[in-house]
């Protein structure tokens, strides 16, 4: 590898190409990369991460897109590699900030014109052009080469980003699948093409960089699919990932071989399979799949049901069937729940909880690893060799996955004879500088997360989120207190209302204990009218602070309200 030409890339000059990750590295979720060069900057990906249970309140996580923002004149275009959520959930923020065009296969941009409705925008206002796997796309002075590529959706592409410095290819999310459901194979001739022409870098996916082997085949899935349908004297009910519409493909397909019907629940199902099914990309008779309402009337043995609720969310169809909350179903013995899914790290314990409901409720449950029942849509070890040995870069950025992963990924690719001086293990916002002479890290630009809390996008910080930790953990009291404005005396109170920090009529000594301590600390200002009410109020903190603690060992959050009369 260390002995191959990049002809190319000589015959194009010594330009730099700056790479700048504002999200995917480090983490899973919030992909999203940029490709500058001269004037002109490539976005790649707009995705949005899941807050974890730290992040009290917050819907979803986006990355920082103030460098985006600030240079937005040099973009030129924005790329989607596929329709997960981790890469366009947050289109829609871009997009608000920066009108270009958006470019996609044709499932992908149907995905993401659902979401971007629900930010209520229309097609007249944002240019989405469809570019088929195989195709290749001039956006301002970059030439885009769209390379299929297997996942756990279909239609999700690598790329091939043509610069006047040079050849950056983007593995995508992918897996070397054999036998896909839709028989569209990985491409990877263009890939080595790509090769043999010389690439400059190569971003590649790491998200299981650290599993030996092959990742197998969705088509495995199929099988034990069939045989739970076979078994399953009962209703069957299969949560999956919305977007993974050849594993919905499998759930169909095994309905319709042993003469079910199918019912869809939970929004973004219905809104998936309704997109899938007008684009063609799910495949299922007339007739085959029917409203909820309907399959509550048949047998139990005619029905299968697909749903959201993998993860455990709270909200999501399969949790509040697990509690006996959703609308239309009620879990039954009888009943046969397949969650064909693994839990993300992070959300094992919502999971467990909802097979638990489950389970109390009278269901049988098939999950991992009792049986084989999901496959990762990502490529194992041997399965990244092979990529890299087909694209032979000179220069190979991780990508795709946790601090970890990356280093696995690291170590593959010095296995695979590339210099460790050429491998870049990024940290969100760096500038990573590429030319055929030197790659270097060139500082960084603003970066990180943007919490968005309902309407809300980057209003909620760190100090929100300590008062919030602390409200959660210890409640508040809220201190009123009225003083006469000329004489500086207290005309009413104090009185104490607390939340979440002790019920008051079980406790009434030490909330008189705490009146007391307010009054005592509030003695010290009558008659003086130079004194500020913020003195006043961070005295009464101070003081009440310290009295509950000692008493309780907590720190309730304390809010003094002074009323001038």
């Amino acid at each position: 590898m260390a002995g191959k030409k990049h002809n190319s890339r000589n015959r194009n000059g010594n330009g730099k190409i700056k790479l700048i990750p504002l999200g995917g590295v480090g983490e899973i979720g919030k992909n999203m990369f940029l490709v500058e060069y001269g004037k002109e900057i490539l976005v790649v990906d707009a995705g949005l991460a899941f807050p974890d249970e730290e992040l009290l309140g917050i819907d979803i996580v986006i990355p920082d897109m103030t460098y985006v923002t600030e240079n937005k004149d040099k973009v030129k275009g924005i790329v989607l590699t596929h329709g997960h959520e981790d890469h366009i959930g947050a289109l829609a923020y871009l997009l608000r900030e920066v009108n270009v065009p958006v470019y996609g296969t044709r499932l992908t941009l149907g995905l993401a014109m659902a979401k971007l409705r629900e930010h209520n925008f229309t097609e007249s206002d944002i240019q989405l052009i469809r570019v088929n796997p195989g195709e290749q796309a001039k956006i301002g002075g970059f030439k885009v080469d769209f390379i299929r590529v297997n996942h756990s959706i279909a239609d999700a592409v690598g790329l091939g980003i043509h610069t006047p410095a040079g050849t950056i290819v983007h593995s995508g999310d992918f897996k070397l699948d054999q036998t896909p459901v839709d028989g569209e194979v990985m491409d990877l001739h263009k890939f080595a093409e790509l090769g043999d022409q010389g690439v400059l870098l190569m971003l590649s996916d790491s998200t299981n960089a650290d599993r030996p082997g092959y990742t197998k085949s969705e088509k495995v899935i199929g099988k034990a699919l069939d045989e739970i349908f076979r078994k399953a004297a009962g209703r069957i009910i299969v949560a999956t990932f919305a977007s993974n519409v050849h594993r919905i493909q499998q759930v169909i397909d095994a309905a319709i071989s042993h003469n079910r019907k199918v019912a869809v629940v939970g929004r973004s199902m219905v809104d998936v399979v309704n997109i899938a099914l007008d684009l063609n990309y799910l495949k299922a008779p007339d007739g085959v799949i029917i409203e909820m309402d309907a399959a509550n009337k048949l047998p139990k043995h005619q029905v299968a049901i697909i749903s959201t609720g993998t993860q455990g969310e709270p909200m999501s169809a399969l949790t509040r069937m697990s509690t006996g909350d959703h609308k239309k179903v009620d879990i039954i013995p009888g009943d046969t729940v397949v969650l064909s899914a693994t839990p993300i790290p992070g959300n094992e314990k919502l999971v467990a909880r909802t097979i638990n409901n489950l389970y109390r409720r009278g269901a049988e449950v098939i999950y991992e690893p009792i049986s084989q029942v999901h496959v990762s849509g990502h490529a194992s070890r041997e399965e990244i060799k092979l990529l890299i040995n087909l694209v032979r870069p000179k220069y190979l950025v991780p990508f795709h996955g946790e601090y970890r992963h990356l280093v696995h990924l690291a170590e593959i690719a010095e296995e695979m004879g590339i210099d460790r001086g050429n491998i870049f293990l990024p940290e969100i916002g760096d500038i990573l500088e590429f030319s055929e002479e030197a790659g270097a890290l060139a500082g960084k630009v603003a970066s990180g997360k943007l919490l968005v809390d309902g309407l809300g996008v980057g209003d909620v910080g760190n100090v929100v989120l300590r008062d919030r930790r602390q409200l959660s953990q210890d409640g508040i009291l809220i201190v009123v207190v009225a003083i006469d404005k000329a004489s500086g005396t207290v005309v009413s109170g104090p009185d104490i209302l607390s939340r979440g920090f002790v019920y008051v009529r079980e406790s009434e000594q030490l909330m008189e204990e705490a009146r007391d301590k307010v009054s005592t600390a509030l003695d010290k200002y009558v008659g003086d009218k130079s004194v500020d009410w913020a003195s006043i109020k961070n005295s009464v903190r101070e003081v009440l602070g310290r009295y509950l603690y000692e008493k309780t060992r907590r720190r309730p959050m304390i809010m003094p309200i002074i009323m001038e009369i």
